[in-house]
């Protein structure tokens, strides 16, 4: 009898321990696989139950993402995003089975799950409040980002604007055309917004990619400055006075192909100052420059810039590269922004950023603040240094070259009446696309830079006769313009 009841004795507690086991083994291992199963209802149903923190920028004075108490019980709560499209790219969305942007990055603070959040959490619940999340201000000033959509989407391109505090990092302006409108994403109906969703990723234009910080670009001629960076950074007896040789073609070792400048055109006398060469865009100039600098001095320099290097951001970005090593005829053409040679114009933003701020590199953030739901500060800004990409005295250089090509140059169409802007256009060859990108960064005032820019023309969109400095030069104007306006 004694056997009996010990052998059932056992037999519960193996049983015992393997439903233990089992219990474990779902909550700590397939308990996150089961929360975001399209089929769990609950964890669909969850989502609508969270009073969710807002976005705002300009210190919580402009709301871009809110929550709505719809009263329903099943999805009581729902998003919101005011300004529809023109923050899409980077606020996101919040749809019932995914999220993007900073709605995604920012997710356990804006829903309430964050560590940071516990103790509110906890009140929340003793309390029989629904939960409540932080709300995210971000660094952008909002007339400047409306300026930038407004002139690109009338002017019917596609491409991205950035502009950048150079002092701090903070993003100013972040916009990308085509777009989306988040609100047909954020609805609790899921066939709805599969639809929406799907209407959008089958669009030849690509509406959600974030062309800003998702896809590289060979950027052309705006390179120029990094090249012009590594030149005077080797050798320190140089200066923008200094002579090049120019010709109207190069002659390129190892092959009988040369590269000329943009329309064959001569540049000046045959030998130019670089400032004249950085001024008139000349290709033959900056071409000689790579070739003589070598592969390790270019590729050297531009990670100073952060190019080829992970970029820490509060969204992900598309990896920036000059390419592998190559032989000394195709230095030419990268030295020129050209050939393998290929950027974001967040990158582009960050290099007229450097020169800006007297050759510091500041990480970029979108982040201004993070407040928790009784409005206590969580986190807020504090500007981070990544490197010095070149001393100060080559940065006052270099600036001094690219306010004469606002001034004398190609980069006219970027003038503001009373500041003095500093800037490099940019005209590059999109792969066998008979039309080209349109570039143009630059800073203003140059005396005390308060925005640096980018912006980005993607060919086709601008005709085959897109330049950077007709086509991309006076939507710069116009947003620094608003960038300053605002201040």
């Amino acid at each position: 009898m004694n056997a009996t009841i010990k052998r059932a004795a056992v037999a519960c507690m193996v049983m015992f321990a393997l439903l233990m086991i089992n219990v474990n083994y779902l909550g700590a291992v397939k308990a996150g696989e089961y929360s975001t199963d399209n089929r769990n209802k609950r964890s669909f149903y969850a989502r609508y139950g969270v009073d969710r923190g807002w976005i705002t920028a300009d210190n919580g004075k402009t709301t871009l993402a809110k929550t709505v108490d719809t009263g329903d019980k099943t999805f009581r709560y729902e998003r919101e995003y005011p300004a529809g499209r023109m923050y899409a790219h980077v606020l996101g969305f919040f749809a019932p089975e995914s999220a993007r942007g900073i709605e995604l990055n920012e997710n356990k603070l804006l829903n309430g799950s964050d560590p940071d959040l516990v103790v509110g959490r906890l009140i929340d619940f003793v309390s029989k409040k629904p939960p409540k999340g932080a709300s995210v201000d971000l660094t952008l000033v909002p007339a400047a980002q409306k300026v930038a959509y407004d002139r690109l989407r009338a002017s019917g391109k596609r491409g991205a604007v950035v502009a950048l505090n150079p002092k701090t990092g903070a993003v100013q302006v972040m916009v990308s055309l085509p777009t989306y409108d988040p609100n047909d994403l954020a609805a609790p109906d899921k066939a709805k917004v599969a639809a929406a969703y799907n209407k959008l990723a089958d669009d030849d234009t690509d509406p959600l990619l974030n062309r800003a910080i998702e896809k590289t670009y060979p950027p052309g001629s705006t390179f120029k400055v990094v090249t012009a960076a590594a030149f005077l950074e080797a050798d320190r007896s140089r200066d923008p006075e200094t002579t090049v040789p120019a010709p109207q073609v190069l002659d390129l070792p190892d092959t009988t192909a040369g590269l000329p400048n943009y329309g064959g055109a001569a540049c000046g006398s045959g030998e130019v100052t670089l400032r004249f060469a950085l001024e008139r865009s000349c290709n033959t100039p900056f071409g000689q420059i790579g070739m003589d600098l070598g592969w390790d001095t270019m590729r050297s320099e531009s990670a100073k810039f952060g190019i080829g290097e992970p970029i820490q951001f509060d969204l992900p970005t598309a990896g920036t590269t000059i390419g592998p090593e190559i032989e000394t005829a195709a230095l030419a053409q990268l030295a020129i922004g050209q050939r393998d040679n290929q950027q974001t114009p967040l990158q582009m933003a960050q290099v007229a950023s450097a020169i800006a701020n007297s050759g510091v590199l500041m990480r970029p953030t979108l982040i201004n603040k993070i407040t928790d739901p009784d409005g206590s500060v969580i986190e807020e800004l504090r500007p981070d240094q990544i490197d010095e990409a070149m001393s100060g005295e080559v940065a006052d250089e270099l600036k001094q070259m690219m306010v004469s090509v606002i001034t004398n140059g190609t980069g006219t169409g970027a003038q503001i009446p009373g500041v003095t802007v500093a800037g490099k256009t940019g005209t590059a060859e999109a792969g066998d696309a008979p039309a080209p990108h349109a570039w143009f960064i630059g800073f203003a005032p140059a005396e005390d830079p308060q925005t640096a820019i980018c912006v980005f023309i993607e060919a086709g969109s601008a005709g085959n006769d897109a330049t950077g400095g007709g086509t991309a030069a006076p939507l710069a104007r116009d947003v620094m313009q608003a960038v300053l306006e605002a201040k």
